[in-house]
Order: structure tokens, then sequence, then C-alpha cells
């Protein structure tokens, strides 16, 4: 199955797919040839890319006068990731990141330790579902 032909319907107009550089080229296939361990939260980080989770998360984190070598919204969508696939402490993440021929750039324990220091239940409240009335 090619992940990039996932296909997610779209509400009031707005497309839920959107195309992520990450994941550019990316395929799964059962020949067992560039496998990666942990194939199943490459495909949730997709999910959450293309359903505007990252996006929103992004904007609702943004600070004026910071721009941060990670993303906050996709630091969040990692730590997030991180945790369903089995992740029990900050220091997992390292499993993420150690797919960086797949996922790309994935922040250090460090960084996330940080990025959960900023998040504010106002933060969470700028979070908007495009698929939701609220």
């Amino acid at each position: 199955m090619d992940l990039r032909q996932l296909k997610f319907s779209s509400v009031e107009g707005t497309p839920l797919v959107k195309r992520t550089s990450w994941s550019s080229g990316l395929s799964v296939t059962a020949d067992g040839s560039g496998v990666v361990a942990h194939a199943g939260s490459v495909a949730l980080r997709l999910l959450a890319d293309r359903v505007g989770l990252t996006s929103e998360l992004s904007k609702a984190m943004a600070r004026r006068s910071f721009t941060p070598v990670h993303d906050r919204g996709r630091v969040l969508t990692d730590v997030a990731v991180m945790l369903a696939d089995g992740g029990e402490a900050i220091a997992d993440i390292d499993v993420l990141r150690h797919q960086g021929g797949v996922l790309g750039a994935v922040a250090s324990p460090p960084t996330v330790w940080r990025t959960l220091n900023e998040v504010t239940t106002g933060r969470l409240k700028a979070v908007t579902c495009p698929w939701s009335s609220r």
C-alpha cells in the first residue's frame, strides 16, 4: 500500500489530504528491502500530518520573534507517536530519532522537555479541528 495514496474525505470544503516533504516517495512493501523498525509509527505520524493535527499544533505553539530549530507542533506530534509506539519516558523519543532516514529530523529529549514546558491551557485551546464545528 502506498501511503501517499491515503485519502481522507473533505469536510465542508476543507481538504484533509496534505503533502508533506518528509513523506515524499514513502511506500510500504513486503519485499524486505529498506526495512524500517516500528513502521506503524511512521503511518501514525503521516496520519497526524494529513488530518491537520501537526499544523494546528504548530500554529498554537508559535511564538512571536522565536523560530525554533524543531517546529513545536512536529515535536508534540512526535511525542504522541512515541507514546502510541510504547514509549514511557521522554528519552524514548530516540526510537524515532534513529529512523531519521524515514522521518527526517526528530527533536532530542531536551528539546522535547522545553516544548512540553511551553504547553499552556491557552495554547491547547487554540488547536482547532478542521473537521469539527467548534
